[in-house]
């Protein structure tokens, strides 16, 4: 691609650019920057810049290029953040009011991770508040819109990321996934994210917690997102590690991919479900999938299971996600809601987010059975392909309370809880889940498949997101963007 067209490099190329001094740090900046002034007005995926420093950055990228020091993976490469993300000398507020001027004094794990890797971070992206959510939208930054149809939301919690990338306006970005928050937006938006094996990359200083806050939640990871595969490897490569109680003894290597080539992969398609049923738009992309793979020689079973329902593997990581997250309520309220014996969406959240510590042991249980199976499964597979959601990009609806809302899923109204259905057999077993765009619906809006593999495996979900991808003629340019 041409120099005019940088806005759509990989932060793979634009590193190799920077270095080999085709072009400035300080030249890819500007041109980002001034993409974001043209066209992020109406779409509101950029809600706060740090441009002084991001400036000051890029210039000492720049010089250190031409003194030949040694580069990091993404030097001079500019970058936006997540803003659940602290950024150090940058406010930082997760979508929340009370956070509007809180600015932190030292960036998060993730964040660090990427800077000293070489990236330069200029601006922060939307969210919902306190990443709750998979519509992005909060009081003090407003609403963001989905770049293929502003109509539709860009997917949450990550959304503003999705659409900065779908956009243009950034090549590499940092989400993060507790029931969906990088795969959903990655889905609805047309790009990919990797959600990693849980552990694998330390979290810590992202909102929630608050400021402050060393635990990390169950379930709960950060990783990145693209609009190329080899980024999110990348990317990857440079997030992962021992957090900071174990950095002085503990070493994390995971495993290269499991096959030599991404097309002798044994590859398993769950693509419906009578417990979640997926939309006609939906179920015809992934079964065009399975025949773009079955063409190009892999092997693909439609019917095996890792030998528990879809059901069940809901129920135990519903219930696990709404007991993570209830941190930031305070006990008289959890003793209220722990009393909803209503037969409602929202009385099941209630519950749930109140649960004793002994009610979470035996869920805790569950979640290890499940596990097993799945490492049963992975003994004869190496992949498993799955929806992301039911459908496309959901309509905008900032109705409250949350879990009251209903979606339409092939006409049929139904729970808002059922979009968090197929993100669920993943999340609940710590599995890592690359996504990828591989079609589009009848209204013009992308659809992603989810790619799981076992645990500590991320590389074998790269490898073969890689080859998909490559299939499906990669990430689509929303009409906008243009």
């Amino acid at each position: 691609m041409s120099i005019d067209d940088m806005h759509w490099w990989s932060a793979t190329e634009t590193a190799a650019r920077i270095a080999a001094k085709e072009v400035s740090s300080r030249e890819v900046l500007e041109h980002m920057v001034a993409r974001a002034d043209r066209l992020d007005g109406p779409i509101n995926s950029i809600v706060r810049r740090d441009l002084d420093r991001a400036r000051a950055a890029a210039d000492a990228a720049d010089a250190a290029v031409l003194a030949g020091q040694d580069l990091g993976p993404f030097h001079g490469v500019p970058m936006t953040v997540k803003d659940s993300f602290q950024t150090e000398g940058c406010i930082t507020t997760s979508g929340a009011p009370e956070l509007a001027d809180h600015v932190p004094t030292e960036d998060a794990d993730p964040v660090a991770r990427m800077r000293d890797a070489g990236a330069v971070i200029w601006a922060k992206t939307n969210l919902p508040i306190y990443a709750g959510d998979i519509q992005s939208y909060n009081e003090v930054y407003g609403t963001t819109l989905n770049p293929f149809n502003h109509d539709r939301t860009c997917g949450g919690s990550s959304g503003g990321s999705a659409a900065a990338l779908a956009m243009g306006f950034t090549s590499i970005e940092l989400g993060s996934d507790i029931g969906g928050s990088i795969r959903v937006p990655a889905h609805y938006s047309g790009v990919v994210g990797h959600k990693p094996s849980y552990g694998i990359v330390p979290s810590h200083g992202q909102i929630p917690g608050m400021p402050g806050t060393f635990s990390q939640a169950d379930i709960a990871v950060s990783g990145p997102m693209a609009r190329h595969v080899d980024d999110l490897e990348r990317a990857l490569d440079v997030l992962v590690g021992p957090d900071r109680w174990n950095s002085p003894a503990w070493r994390v290597e995971l495993p290269p991919a499991r096959q030599a080539s991404a097309t002798d992969l044994r590859i398993a398609a769950w693509i419906d479900d009578a417990a979640s049923p997926v939309d006609r738009d939906t179920k015809r992309v992934l079964t065009d999938l399975v025949g773009r793979l079955r063409a190009n020689g892999v092997s693909v079973d439609e019917s095996a299971r890792p030998g528990f329902t879809l059901e069940k593997a809901v129920d135990v990581f519903q219930r696990l996600l709404y007991a993570a997250l209830s941190g930031g309520h305070a006990r008289d309220k959890l003793d209220h809601m722990a009393g909803d014996t209503s037969e409602t969406a929202l009385g099941f959240v209630k519950r749930n987010t109140a649960m004793r510590h002994r009610d979470w042991l035996s869920n805790h249980e569950r979640r290890l059975q499940i596990r097993k199976k799945w490492e049963d499964f992975f003994h004869d597979f190496d992949i498993m392909l799955m929806p992301v959601q039911p459908r496309d990009a959901i309509e905008h609806d900032h109705s409250e309370p949350q879990f009251d809302r209903t979606v339409m899923i092939d006409g049929v109204p139904r729970p808002y809880t059922d979009l968090f259905t197929w993100v669920g057999p993943a999340g609940v077993a710590f599995l890592p889940a690359t996504v990828v765009p591989v079609g589009m619906s009848e209204a013009g809006l992308p659809i992603g498949v989810q790619i799981v593999a076992p645990y500590l495996e991320d590389k074998t979900a790269l490898q073969c997101a890689r080859l998909i991808s490559e299939l499906s003629g990669g990430c689509p340019r929303p009409p906008a963007a243009d």
